[in-house]
């Protein structure tokens, strides 16, 4: 016989059953609005804790976020400004490079000159002078009366030197005449400087017909440069029938405003030809 005491209680079975119910009810899809409409309480509920905590995290981290923040734009400022002097000083590098090969190019168009490149340090501030200083002198070879040049053409000559130094008188100064020669036509002038350092030809033959683009170039004559060094060009020609010579402007291709690296010719012996000038004799 069975033993009563081991029958299942009707409330136990009753629960069994409807818990299996449910289960093949929400097996079945058919609890699935009931289960919504009981949790979205329960979603809402947490949507609205989790926006607040979000807010609350924010509010006393963001101070921190902003430091961080500034802190790396400053090491971001700092590294472009890093970054710009390296560009201006890579620039400043190519510039240097341009024209030391450029002065390369021009020594080797004269290879028989000997030259020594010097760096312009500094320029007279007077307006009524045109001079600059060179950092190199007669330790380095320099002597009184060498033609400078650069890599376009003639720039002067050094008027006084140290052992470390030298100072160069441009063509441009006013108290400057240089002996030259037009090309094609080959007639012979007179360069001068002037006070606003512009650059002009004198004692142009009458007879010369020259006109704008002839290039102006040392002749030699007169000793002091070397001749076929190249200065300029004409811009304008001025005669009239009754003066015995012509004048004429000229543009320098040099950029005397803007010299930095220059080249002496070191092996040019300047001629002084003061002594052989004859005196006007007294009566």
């Amino acid at each position: 016989m069975m033993n009563p005491k081991s029958k299942i209680p009707w409330p136990t079975l009753t629960l069994v059953l409807i818990a299996v119910g449910l289960v093949i009810l929400a097996l079945g899809g058919y609890l699935t609005p009931l289960s919504r409409l009981a949790l979205s309480p329960v979603i809402s509920t947490q949507t609205w804790v989790s926006e607040r905590f979000q807010a609350l995290r924010v509010y006393f981290t963001a101070p921190r976020d902003v430091n961080l923040v500034n802190q790396r734009n400053a090491e971001l400022e700092a590294e472009v400004a890093h970054l710009q002097t390296q560009i201006i000083e890579l620039q400043q590098q190519l510039g240097e490079f341009r024209i030391l090969s450029a002065l390369l190019d021009f020594a080797r168009a004269y290879p028989e000159y000997q030259y020594v490149g010097a760096s312009v340090i500094g320029r007279d501030p007077s307006p009524f002078v045109k001079y600059i200083h060179i950092n190199r002198g007669s330790d380095d070879g320099l002597r009184r009366g060498m033609p400078v040049v650069t890599q376009q053409g003639l720039v002067g000559r050094i008027s006084q030197i140290t052992a470390s130094a030298a100072l160069v008188q441009l063509i441009t100064d006013p108290s400057v005449t240089v002996n030259v020669r037009l090309e094609p036509t080959r007639a012979e002038a007179i360069l001068s400087g002037s006070i606003t350092g512009d650059l002009g030809l004198d004692m142009i033959p009458q007879d010369a017909s020259i006109g704008a683009g002839e290039l102006v170039l040392t002749s030699g004559l007169g000793g002091n440069y070397p001749p076929n060094i190249l200065i300029g060009q004409v811009t304008g020609v001025r005669s009239q029938d009754y003066d015995l010579f012509q004048s004429a402007s000229m543009q320098p291709v040099v950029d005397f405003a803007n010299l930095e690296i220059v080249l002496v010719i070191t092996n040019f012996q300047p001629v002084d030809l003061s002594p052989l000038i004859p005196t006007p004799s007294v009566p």
